[in-house]
């Protein structure tokens, strides 16, 4: 059975990893008769109410938080390597540009998670697959843009295409509900909540580019 990693950065859109992406991409991995392998790093981050959109003052764990989305079974990445896995995929949210990088403060020169970091390059000199959804690929190519030049898609957003062009990276429009391969660099995207308005078109191109990356393990 295919071990697809999927890298978690909290729990809830505004401060983690966006619940429905995180859910929707356990469930197309299981549907395509692969293994999902939880990770997330151990760090704290700032803690964002969800009703008010406002940050409480209090701190929380990345991985503690993570927990909650992985039904308590989840990995420290910084355990992980690219040989245990056979791909990874790391869903949106605002922790995916905020915990697992700082590209929302910092855009193009933002600086990585040192383990986030490591997995991402390991698989890509490994050649193994890599999926980002949402804003994930903005992580991707703050990751690997000078040194691959990756095609990807976070949809249609000017300035956030224009940042992930700054990396070296290419921006490649998309509508919601399909998705982007590179595959020189085995490196699939997906716009899903940069652009749904509903679950249900999020979920089409999650599916679409979970059975792609798995195709290609």
């Amino acid at each position: 059975m295919k071990r697809i990693g999927v890298v978690l950065s909290g729990c809830g859109v505004y401060d983690g990893s966006e619940i429905h992406e995180a859910v929707l991409t356990l469930l197309a991995i299981d549907r395509n008769g692969a293994e999902a392998v939880c990770l997330a790093p151990d760090m704290e981050f700032r803690e964002v109410n969800h009703l008010t959109s406002q940050e409480t003052g209090a701190t929380r764990n990345t991985l503690v938080e993570s927990a909650r989305i992985a039904r308590g079974k989840i990995r420290n990445v910084a355990e992980i390597a690219a040989v245990d896995l056979d791909a990874v995929i790391f869903p949106g949210g605002y922790g995916a540009a905020k915990n697992l990088c700082n590209f929302a403060e910092k855009g193009a020169s933002a600086s990585i998670h040192p383990e986030v970091a490591r997995l991402i390059r390991e698989m890509a000199v490994a050649k193994k697959p890599i999926g980002a959804i949402c804003i994930a690929p903005a992580l991707i190519a703050a990751t690997l843009g000078h040194d691959y030049r990756p095609k990807l898609t976070i949809g249609t957003d000017a300035g956030t295409a224009a940042a992930i062009a700054e990396t070296g990276s290419e921006h490649v429009t998309c509508p919601v509900t399909e998705f982007v391969v590179d595959r020189e660099h085995r490196i699939v995207s997906t716009p899903a909540y940069m652009l749904a308005n509903r679950i249900s078109e999020s979920a089409e191109g999650i599916e679409k580019t979970v059975k792609a990356v798995i195709d290609m393990a």
